[in-house]
């Protein structure tokens, strides 16, 4: 569902990490080192919104390269900062990726904002909402179009306890059938979702 082949990445004379290559099946994969260490880089070139230096990405079959449109409609992503629309409102971004992934905000996705304590600050925007808030957004965002891999940096950063738990069981509830690749510190989180740990250096 979702391979990378001889990923490199630099930034200048710094190497980032060089030759990466894995095949992940479904199930949850959680990326617990210290930062510094290229996670958010390779969850960027995943997602496409970083360029590798060499290597592709495939998900569920698409090339991110050759095909993008077709790899990034199978793709969700929930960035480390969530402030990329700051005059939308969350139900607006919410349509947006729904217009973009041919799907609507159906009941399922609106019961997952629920759970997430979301729903009274949908109509909110942005730069109104605390961090918490804008990345309930970008998860619940997550179970729209029933995407093939779903890739999070720092996932439960600024949730409360509610929102923590729901995430945790969403989490697991998507790893049955899919790839959820994400980074993060949050031990319990990690333990809750039976997440597999591994390192970016190991991705070889």
């Amino acid at each position: 569902m979702l391979r990378i082949d001889n990923l490199s990445k630099r930034y200048g004379d710094h190497i980032v990490f060089q030759g990466l290559t894995q095949a992940f099946s479904p199930g949850c994969v959680a990326l617990c080192e210290e930062d510094s260490t290229g996670k958010s880089s390779l969850l960027g070139i995943i997602a496409g919104v970083i360029a590798p230096d060499a290597g592709h990405v495939w998900i569920d079959g698409h090339s991110l390269s050759l095909a993008p449109q077709q790899a990034k409609t199978r793709l969700a992503y929930v960035p480390d900062n969530c402030l990329t629309f700051p005059m939308l409102t969350g139900r607006e971004l919410l349509k947006q990726v729904a217009q973009e992934k041919n799907t609507k905000v159906d009941d399922a996705v609106l019961d997952l904002a629920y759970r997430l304590g979301l729903e009274p600050h949908l109509d909110k925007r942005f730069e109104q909402m605390s961090t918490g808030t804008r990345r309930k957004v970008f998860l619940t965002a997550a179970a729209l179009g029933q995407p093939a891999v779903v890739v999070a940096d720092g996932p439960s950063s600024g949730l409360d306890t509610q929102a923590r738990a729901a995430l945790a069981e969403q989490f697991n509830t998507w790893s049955r059938d899919r790839v959820v690749l994400f980074a993060s510190h949050d031990a319990e989180l990690v333990e809750a979702c039976g997440a597999r740990i591994v390192t970016v250096a190991e991705l070889r």
